[in-house]
């Protein structure tokens, strides 16, 4: 796995648990998962 791809996993996953703990629906926190390759 690339150190990129890496940093973005952890990001999103931060990302995301931050949302959910928030209320927001997983259909909105999915869109973050298509940033460019």
């Amino acid at each position: 796995m690339s150190e990129s791809l890496k940093e973005h996993a952890e990001m999103f996953m931060m990302f995301a648990t931050l949302k959910l703990e928030g209320g927001v629906k997983m259909e909105e926190v999915s869109i973050v998962c298509e940033f460019p390759d």
